[in-house]
């Protein structure tokens, strides 16, 4: 089990079961922390653990725990609130990375965390109405950073269609609007809070692609900083260097026996870069394969 866990995190544009994975984890983790508390009788280490996780509604708590504007996102109330988040995280998640790739999902996922937090800190820190309601302990959930991912696949491609169980095919920029209508009519109920921040997310997500589209990566900080963070944890590549006596040409200039040019090459390369190998269509694999024979 532990080998395929690994082989989920080497796999590429494989970003939406890595972010389930991590869910999953964490809410079973924090599950067998319960029931041994409970059993134990001290539920006051559960508590402590759960108060990491949890996202209060009043700034003046927050300040004491800043960490929690990304942690809720990692921390579910039970078994069908992780259970429809991961679902449709999958759902988009895969979709969203057949267009743009591991590291734009994973950097929208945080965007998405983070607008989702920030909606519902000032929400019920400035509205009146909200703030007479913030006596409660807090928010967890990643509904807030798959409603980013969902939003904005529908963005990206309205017009694109899932096969529902009992609708049949419907396109997924309604089913994102259903979710938002949904999401606005309970800000004020039980869940005004969690619906708060479904609405922020939704709205980081519709920016984040129409800012894409005109060549601004909100997420670019966000892959740079992961990828620094990667390195980190990498062994340095030893380099080897030959040298190679250069052989007459005889007055001919060296002739590119691939056919592919050095900017084909690198456009391939950087694609590679954003979205993975398996982001390339066949035919730009077949050339960089020739490349390599030269």
């Amino acid at each position: 089990m532990f080998e395929e866990f690994r082989n989920a995190f080497s796999k590429p544009n494989n970003a939406h079961v890595q972010l389930i994975i991590i869910n999953v984890t964490v809410f079973l983790c924090l599950g067998v922390l319960m029931v041994i508390s409970k059993v134990g009788g001290f539920d006051y280490i559960y508590t402590l653990a759960h108060n990491q996780f949890l996202m209060p509604p009043k700034f003046v708590d927050f300040a004491l725990r800043p960490w929690t504007i990304i942690s809720y996102a990692f921390m579910h109330g039970d078994i069908f609130h992780i259970l429809f988040n991961m679902l449709a995280l999958y759902w988009f998640g895969k979709l969203f990375i057949e267009y743009l790739g591991s590291d734009k999902l994973i950097a929208l996922y945080l965007l998405g965390t983070l607008a989702a937090g920030l909606c519902y800190l000032m929400v019920f820190n400035t509205i009146p109405y909200f703030k007479n309601q913030s006596e409660f302990s807090g928010m967890v959930g990643a509904s807030g950073a798959v409603y980013a991912v969902m939003v904005a696949a529908a963005t990206l491609i309205p017009d694109y269609t899932f096969f529902l169980l009992f609708f049949g095919p419907v396109k997924i920029k309604y089913i994102a609007a259903f979710y938002i209508v949904l999401s606005f009519l309970g800000s004020v109920g039980a869940n005004a809070g969690g619906n708060i921040a479904h609405l922020g997310g939704a709205l980081m997500g519709f920016v984040y692609i129409k800012q894409l589209q005109i060549g601004v990566n909100w997420g670019g900080w966000i892959t740079a900083t992961l990828d620094w963070f990667e390195g980190l944890f990498k062994p340095s590549p030893k380099v080897k260097v030959t040298y190679r006596k250069a052989e007459p040409t005889n007055g001919k200039k060296n002739v590119n026996l691939s056919g592919i040019s050095q900017q084909e090459i690198d456009d391939i390369l950087d694609k590679i870069s954003d979205g993975g190998y398996e982001s390339l269509t066949k035919d730009e694999k077949e050339k960089l394969f020739k490349a390599s024979k030269k």
